[in-house]
């Protein structure tokens, strides 16, 4: 294979050639990134409204992170948990220190976080509320998405992402998502470890929940001696205009989970956060990851979290979401209906088209207009950009999209 750049064409066809289809991609085939920005092959320039689904909240190769990932893969990258290195624990002490938690477990992906977030809840189950072994039960929200492992899927109600994968793991409820009064009647029941929920659903099409479920969330999780667990995956690290989600309603899960942007979108990291009661249930043996914690990773995410604090990016996507939002409610005639969102996690449904043309014809037509957006289901398109947006590339963003649905009809 040469290094010379091909045509867009020529990369799909390779995909298509030697990969599995278990994606169905944009065709546009990404060759650059700076700040907002991205490129594909031919040149052609984009607005990012995906950032990797969050990864990316500090922006495409933000230079700070790039010098720091450079230096540390310079030096050292991985050791393995079989020896100290000298990143993870000034990691370890940062992050506890930023978000006001006692200790962290490093993990890789966002799934990986969330499988240990579900491991240290029923060790807690066990050894501190004193469930009967192996009969502890946790909660989850319907229409919730953490990931496609079997357990993930196990608490799925997406037939895409749980047909033909049975047997599925036990012990798995489910609710509606802001619900309180059916939260509350399955509390109620016995062996009841934890309650996992996204502070908003991002996958299910940015379901914001009402005002104050998250606080009677955390107030009945208390009243019941059950764990609170927050899926801030996609939510956190500024996304919705406060480091994290759960702060806009004052709330402290049990047991936080962090991903995505915690990497700055250079490499996989994530985090669950907790106390000591319920992080010290761990013994030595009983979990880990080669990777989870890596010198490299450490140097990253600490460097990615004070990119956060220093450039105040949560402010900003906080005021750049109510800008993002305005002007896409002004869309209304041009067959969008509900708009929802928070900071700068958002999101539109699509109006069908009298031709059957939906939210996936939609994000095909904003790609040729430069603009990178990509659907969830049949008719939701979510738009998430990098926090680093001014208020000139929110309108030139905002603008795409009106002039895309002006075409389309």
């Amino acid at each position: 294979m040469t290094s010379e750049k091909r045509s867009s064409q020529f990369y799909i066809d390779l995909e298509k050639r030697y990969g599995a289809f278990n994606y169905e991609p944009i065709p546009a085939v990404l060759s650059k990134g700076k700040g907002v920005y991205v490129e594909d092959v031919e040149g052609k320039k984009y607005i990012d409204c995906l950032s990797a689904y969050s990864a990316v909240n500090q922006g495409h190769c933000h230079p700070r992170i790039v010098k720091v990932m450079q230096e540390q893969a310079e030096t050292l990258t991985l050791t393995s948990r079989a020896f100290y290195n000298d990143k993870l624990g000034v990691f370890e002490e940062y992050i506890t220190n930023l978000l006001g938690y006692d200790r962290v477990l490093p993990m890789n992906s966002g799934v990986e976080a969330c499988e240990t977030a579900v491991k240290l809840c029923r060790k807690w189950a066990y050894l501190v509320k004193g469930i009967p072994r192996y009969q502890a039960r946790i909660i989850f929200a319907k229409g919730n998405f953490w990931g496609r492992s079997i357990a993930a899927v196990s608490t799925s109600t997406d037939p895409s992402s749980y047909k033909d994968f049975g047997p599925f793991v036990p012990n798995f409820d489910l609710v509606p998502y802001n619900d309180i009064e059916s939260l509350e009647q399955k509390l109620k029941e016995e062996n009841i470890a934890g309650f996992m929920v996204e502070p908003i659903q991002g996958e299910a099409g940015v379901i914001v929940p009402d005002e104050g479920y998250l606080k009677k969330v955390s107030e009945l999780c208390k009243k019941y001696n059950v764990l609170f667990i927050a899926d801030e995956v996609q939510t956190g690290i500024g996304r919705t205009g406060k480091m994290l989600c759960c702060d806009h309603e004052g709330v402290k899960p049990d047991i936080l989970v962090l991903g995505k942007a915690l990497s700055g979108g250079m490499m996989p990291v994530s985090a669950v956060l907790s106390n000591n009661e319920i992080m010290l249930t761990l013994k030595p043996g009983e979990h880990g990851s080669t990777f989870g914690g890596n010198p490299l990773a450490s140097a990253i995410a600490v460097e990615s979290l004070r990119v956060i604090v220093d450039e105040k990016l949560a402010e900003n996507a906080h005021v750049m979401g109510e800008i993002f939002r305005t002007e896409l409610k002004k869309l209304t005639k041009h067959r969008v209906g509900a708009v929802r969102g928070k900071g700068l996690l958002n999101a539109i449904d699509i109006i069908p088209f009298s031709d059957g043309r939906e939210a996936k014809d939609v994000c095909l037509k904003l790609k040729e207009n430069g603009l990178l957006a990509k659907q969830t289901h049949d008719h939701t398109i979510r738009f998430a950009p990098p926090l680093v947006i001014t208020k000139e590339q929110v309108l030139e963003a905002t603008n795409i999209i009106r002039k895309t649905l002006e075409e389309m009809e």
